[in-house]
């Protein structure tokens, strides 16, 4: 069965979520009223609404670090990963935690970042030198 996922959530301001999601990170924008945008984030469909955002915490243990819960994010190609990595240097982000390598040569070693949209959304980057090692263990 092939999918895609769905996720709708809330945004401050629907002008800067435009310049932040198809400007930086280049997502194609979709359907649109006056209160939300859609967005192909990476092949799945984003829909961001007027609102105020979900409260997140930094308890998400995973290694050393703790990374803002809830979060959403994408796992890409690495190749991709490293363009969007680049990218989103070159547009100044301000990480959460910078594109660093996680789990180097243990079983689901890939690369990972996280930054926040402009309404503090907190999103996760990770890439891997293939996609069919995402559930290995």
């Amino acid at each position: 069965m092939h999918s895609l996922f769905h996720l709708a959530y809330h945004v401050r301001d629907l002008d800067a979520a435009r310049r932040f999601y198809g400007g930086v990170l280049g997502c194609r924008e979709g359907r649109s009223t006056a209160t939300w945008v859609d967005f192909d984030f990476f092949g799945h469909q984003i829909s961001l609404h007027l609102g105020e955002p979900f409260p997140t915490t930094r308890t998400g243990r995973v290694g050393d670090h703790l990374v803002p819960m809830p979060h959403l994010g994408v796992v890409l190609e690495l190749a991709d990963w490293r363009a969007l990595a680049e990218r989103l240097q070159d547009a100044g982000t301000e990480f959460v935690m910078a594109p660093q390598v996680r789990f180097e040569g243990e079983p689901g070693e890939q690369w990972t970042m996280f930054f926040t949209d402009p309404s503090g959304n907190p999103i996760e980057v990770k890439g891997f030198r293939s996609l069919a090692t995402v559930y290995a263990s």
